[in-house]
């Protein structure tokens, strides 16, 4: 028996069978239950862990469908799991066979459990705690008759309301259900007949699952646990056949895959991957799971195991490039980026997105490689990029320079005291400062100064991008950076 305390004092939260033998019941003050039956034994209930093992309990539950809720509070009896399974009674054989199958893996786990399938989510919570049976199935003609013997309990009401229909002498469906709902709505509000209406089919109801269902989802079970790594990959290899053929049908590509294995002590074992672009290949995702699948630990053996598209985007057909300018990826760098980013990490795997800026030191910021490309307005297009150096300096660092006043470009430059002789010079190109980002009257004060940038080449090839911080003037002291290299 489980207790918690409520408004300083204990009550009982659960009750096991004996205790429910001797007419112990949740809500019962523990001093009062104490009375009853000298020598009982207690323990705190603890909220946190019962959400966990309900949880744990839900992802468990994923070997049977891929929709499964949790709903209630987590401890004590009102605990419970809603388990959508259209379509999927065929895997077990009908839906009877699953619910036979879902029982046996209850109790093997060492759950205390009454379930109940019905049409609707109302219908089968009523019957599955208050139809008395350990296993029941409601046929969809005849949820009104399993519905009518059940106290108004049933259909989820608050306790006032609960209370304030038994002093009008309506304590089952069917009652609530004989009388007329305009005055019954003016009563209690529009709630009752809302749930009502739900159980019956008549309005619809929402609840949303555990986790997100995925778009294409393979399943396979197994007649003994698997635990050794052969059969693992074997597994792998017929599920990603599966899984790839489905998005190949929906015209889909996958960028997040979670494989998934039930584990005979009804735990999980899970194993992600995920691409920078849509992919139906197999053998792709089969080399990216592989370098992973070390990680995915069978303890026990497995007995379900279940790969499902948690992401896909469109696919679109591969086109075969004319030339290579068209603006094509090519798809082999597409899988190395997938490799190392499942390696490394795909936070780690940067590159390059263009910004637009000004400023060359802010023209560009790292981004994952995953990432979709994204549109940058403003952005400078064309040729004045193309003349920009593959490398820059975090930093624009001073040089030495002699140079013909006042626009022409260096003869001669020193940098990190060694002299550089320059045999051909370009420029200049003028960058103006980011005035909309700074106070305006900097522009006047010279704190905000525009930039002459050079490529300038030395005698050994070497070719650098040099500026001349503002313009020139006889008065002024002029200082020049050096800013980035050429290949």
């Amino acid at each position: 028996m489980t207790v918690g305390a409520e408004r300083g004092s204990w009550t009982i939260a659960a009750v096991n069978d004996a205790a429910a033998a001797v007419n112990l019941r949740p809500g019962q003050a523990l001093a009062d239950a104490r009375a009853l039956v000298p020598g009982l034994e207690s323990r705190e209930s603890d909220p946190i862990a019962e959400r966990r093992a309900l949880d744990a309990l839900a992802d468990s539950c994923g070997r049977f469908t891929p929709w499964v809720a949790s709903e209630g509070d987590a401890s004590g009896m009102c605990a419970g799991l809603w388990l959508d399974i259209s379509g999927c009674g065929h895997l077990f054989g009908g839906e009877d066979a699953l619910l036979e199958d879902l029982q046996a893996y209850l109790d093997r786990l060492g759950y205390a459990h009454r379930m109940a399938v019905a049409d609707t989510p109302g219908a089968a919570w009523a019957v599955a705690r208050f139809g008395g049976e350990r296993r029941a199935h409601v046929k969809p003609d005849d949820q009104l008759k399993a519905l009518a013997p059940l106290p108004v309990a049933g259909l989820r009401l608050a306790p006032a309301t609960v209370e304030g229909l038994h002093r009008m002498g309506l304590r089952t469906v069917g009652e609530l259900r004989g009388v007329a709902r305009a005055p019954l709505a003016a009563r209690f509000g529009a709630g009752v007949l809302d749930r009502l209406d739900q159980a019956l089919g008549r309005w619809p109801e929402t609840i949303t699952p555990h986790r997100p269902v995925p778009v294409c989802r393979a399943r396979l079970s197994f007649a003994e646990p698997i635990a050794h790594r052969n059969g693992i990959d074997a597994v792998l290899d017929k599920l990603l056949e599966t899984l790839c053929a489905q998005l190949a049908e929906a015209h889909e590509g996958a960028r997040s895959v979670l494989l998934t294995g039930f584990r005979t002590d009804g735990t999980v074992a899970e194993l992600r991957v995920g691409t920078g672009r849509p992919v139906s290949d197999p053998a792709h995702l089969a080399r990216l799971f592989r370098e992973k699948l070390d990680g995915f630990d069978p303890e026990y053996g497995i007995e379900v195991a279940i790969l499902a598209a948690e992401k896909t985007d469109r696919l679109d057909p591969d086109q075969a490039p004319l030339d290579a300018s068209d603006g094509q990826t090519d798809p082999n760098l597409d899988y190395l980026l997938d490799r190392l980013g499942n390696r490394l990490g795909p936070s780690r795997v940067l590159r390059l997105q263009r910004q637009a800026r000004h400023l060359p030191e802010y023209a560009a910021k790292s981004v994952p490689a995953a990432e979709a490309p994204a549109a940058v307005d403003g952005a400078l297009d064309g040729g004045p990029l193309a003349s920009r150096p593959l490398r820059l300096l975090p930093t624009p660092e001073p040089i030495q320079v002699m140079a013909p006043v006042p626009d022409h470009p260096p003869v001669l430059f020193r940098w990190r005291q060694r002299p550089y002789r320059v045999v051909r010079a370009d420029g200049p190109e003028r960058i103006a400062p980011e005035w909309w980002r700074e106070d305006p009257s900097k522009l006047f004060t010279g704190e905000m100064e525009a930039r002459d940038y050079y490529r300038l080449e030395d005698e050994t090839g070497a070719r650098f991008w040099v500026f001349r911080g503002g313009l020139y003037r006889p008065e002024k002291v002029v200082h020049w950076y050096m800013h980035g290299f050429f290949a």
